[in-house]
């Protein structure tokens, strides 16, 4: 435990309250033209320093007198000081005041002053008087039994902070009546920061509640007085966990398409991956969804495939329709978020029948605009379907698919249909949130083959 003691000086008049002393016999003796001291004052009186700096001021009246001097002198010292003095004059008298602050290394004793009052012919008077100066030392002080507790608590919780104020007057003491801080400084930082003050009871014990904001070390700490030292208790550590609420997630546009769908087709499942945030549902990035499948007439749900989902939380998977059934995504949470599932989306899987015989197609005059497209704002699609009939190329009515390649990706992603009108032509939109290449595609029926489009790449900026 640090303890901590300073010297203390008093200086002590000869009475209670401030010195008054009455003007000289021989002043008051004199004609009303004879200069005159009166009042003398000197506060406190006795006046009495410990620890701290105290300063005396001194006060005294003169009449009939231009000016004035007061002067002092320290016991066993021959020399007189003399005192700045201040004029406030007031009718035919003036009150003249000074001061001088003792301290540790003032002497201890009977020190004398003089007040003198000068007319302007030369005429004065005087008075005379002593006052004591005694130095002394403050009583030491230790904080003892200081604690914090409990060692550990969740952030926001309090704790109780307890001691005891002891002063050494003839052995260690309980101190009452006396305000101790409690401080605290919190790890990784090197100050201590003022927190609450306490009283302590008649034996000296104190004891408070504090909130706990964070892990660190609580200490108290008691301040001198006029007549006791200050000291600083030892420390103690309070660990603070820091517990937050796990935040919601939640899966949406979950779907897989086609439906239905022919056997040995790929199906494409895609979903959006979202985080409850202070601002709103946010795209949740870099967390790995999985797709799960149930078939028909099952109640086991499989994994089938996974993903990670990107800046905006979106994610996806191509898969081969095999069975009708259900699919559904499922993200396990992670730190401090939540998990979640999407709803079940029930797919038709048409069992293949054997190949007939069938006729080309081919998509032509693929265009995806405009170009650059702008973030999140919709880029439109044309081209136009044909099938070769026994009369050429002709415009055919039929769903086509429209797929999207991110740069730098080797995977086409399904992205909606659409439908061909009877003269072959296409148009949809989509919105468009990287830069990437586009497609449609014709997947066949029973009359005609499938067929792709060219693709066409289109750049995405954010401004």
């Amino acid at each position: 435990m640090l303890q901590r003691t300073r010297a203390v000086i008093v200086a002590v008049a000869m009475g209670a309250g401030a010195l008054t002393l009455a003007p000289s016999a021989m002043a008051a003796a004199g004609t009303s033209a004879d200069p005159v001291v009166s009042n003398v004052e000197i506060d406190p009186s006795p006046v009495v320093v410990t620890g701290s700096p105290v300063t005396a001021k001194f006060s005294f009246t003169t009449t009939a007198a231009g000016k004035a001097e007061l002067q002092i002198k320290a016991p066993g010292i021959g020399a007189w000081t003399s005192l700045d003095v201040k004029p406030s004059p007031s009718g035919v008298e003036t009150k003249w005041t000074a001061s001088k602050t003792f301290d540790a290394k003032s002497t201890t004793g009977q020190w004398s002053f003089l007040a003198i009052a000068h007319s302007g012919d030369g005429k004065e008077d005087s008075t005379r008087g002593k006052f004591t100066v005694d130095v002394r030392k403050a009583l030491d002080t230790k904080i003892a039994d200081f604690d914090a507790s409990p060692d550990s608590v969740t952030k926001g919780e309090s704790i109780e902070v307890s001691g005891q104020l002891l002063r050494d007057s003839d052995g260690w003491k309980g101190y009452g009546d006396q305000a101790v801080t409690i401080t605290f400084r919190e790890k990784g930082t090197d100050a201590y920061q003022h927190i609450t003050k306490v009283g302590t009871g008649r034996n000296g014990w104190f004891k408070t509640r504090v909130k706990a904001g964070a892990t660190g070390w609580w200490r108290a700490e008691y301040a001198a007085n006029s007549g006791a030292g200050s000291s600083v208790s030892d420390t103690d550590r309070v660990d603070v966990k820091d517990v937050t609420r796990a935040v919601d997630s939640r899966i949406v546009d979950f779907g897989a398409r086609p439906d239905p769908v022919d056997e040995g087709d790929r199906l494409s499942v895609r979903g959006r991956l979202q985080l409850d945030t202070r601002h709103g549902w946010d795209g949740y990035a870099g967390k790995k969804v999985v797709i799960l499948f149930r078939p028909d007439g099952s109640s086991r749900w499989d994994d089938v495939a996974s993903d990670w989902t990107d800046r905006d939380g979106r994610f996806g998977a191509d898969v081969t329709a095999k069975r009708s059934g259900h699919w559904r995504a499922v993200f396990a949470g992670s730190r401090g978020v939540k998990g979640s599932g999407s709803y079940a989306d029930h797919v038709s899987v048409r069992v293949s029948q054997p190949e007939p015989d069938r006729s080309a197609s081919r998509v032509i005059k693929f265009n995806a605009s405009p170009e650059p497209g702008r973030y999140g704002r919709y880029l439109k699609f044309t081209g136009k379907l044909q099938v070769d009939d026994a009369s050429g190329w002709e415009g055919y009515r039929a769903k086509v698919a429209l797929y999207f390649k991110a740069g730098g990706s080797h995977k086409w992603s399904y992205v909606k249909t659409t439908r061909s009108n009877g003269s072959g032509n296409l148009y949809t939109k989509a919105r468009g949130y990287k830069s990437g290449y586009w497609k449609f595609v014709f997947k066949g029926d029973g009359d005609f083959y499938g067929d792709s489009s060219g693709s066409d790449y289109v750049r995405v900026v954010r401004h």
